[in-house]
């Protein structure tokens, strides 16, 4: 009865999603956990110029912000919303490897049935097809086990390469949020992206099989 309700309250966590495979190997979301702590604060540390730019502004510094001893109360915070229902907190991984991180976030059923998605890739593995790859099965988990109908997403109009990543995997541009969040030291405007499920043909991943993007593992 109790395993029921918690599928009930959150469908789809805390199961993973994948893999699909691309150009930089095989990649697969899982709930992030306490012994990710290492490689996300190096990783973090080390992308800081990659980073910093497109996250919004915290009280905190970068350094210790993504200090290893910083993960464990983040993941408890993190895995402790996803028991509430409120959001779904992965890990990205290539061949097994933590390399980013994916996050459905503020998610809500009954009428509204929405969800925000965010994420981040090291910059030593981009260009190899993984963050595409990622938001895809993102997509297909939100739409599918999760139950969701709409999932956008928000992205400054100069990151391109963002851009790109959420263009090729079929989101659209809804508008313009002018100064919307506090990033790298000013209030940026973001561009505001979304999909329903009534827009999607199948699953996201397969289209990306389909388009010679990936293949099945």
């Amino acid at each position: 009865m109790n395993i029921w309700r918690n599928t009930a309250a959150h469908p789809g966590w805390p199961r993973a999603v994948g893999p699909v495979r691309v150009r930089a190997g095989l990649v697969r979301l899982r709930p992030v956990r306490l012994r990710d702590g290492a490689a996300w604060s190096r990783t973090r540390l080390a992308d800081r110029a990659h980073l910093e730019p497109w996250e919004p502004v915290a009280e905190v510094n970068w350094e210790a912000r993504h200090a290893v001893s910083s993960w464990p109360s983040m993941c408890s915070g993190l895995r402790a919303e996803a028991r509430r229902g409120r959001m779904l907190p992965y890990a990205i991984e290539l061949d097994g490897e933590f390399c980013g991180q994916l996050t459905i976030g503020n998610v809500t059923h009954g009428a509204l049935r929405s969800a925000w998605i965010g994420y981040w890739v090291a910059k030593e593995v981009n260009g190899g097809g993984i963050a595409t790859a990622a938001l895809a099965l993102g997509l297909d988990h939100g739409f599918g086990p999760v139950m969701l109908h709409r999932i956008e997403a928000t992205v400054r109009p100069e990151n391109a390469a963002s851009r790109r990543v959420l263009a090729k995997v079929g989101f659209r541009e809804e508008g313009l949020l002018r100064r919307y969040l506090e990033v790298d030291g000013a209030w940026r405007d973001h561009l505001l992206v979304a999909l329903t499920i009534e827009e999607m043909s199948g699953s996201a991943t397969s289209a990306l099989v389909r388009a010679g993007h990936a293949s099945w593992s």
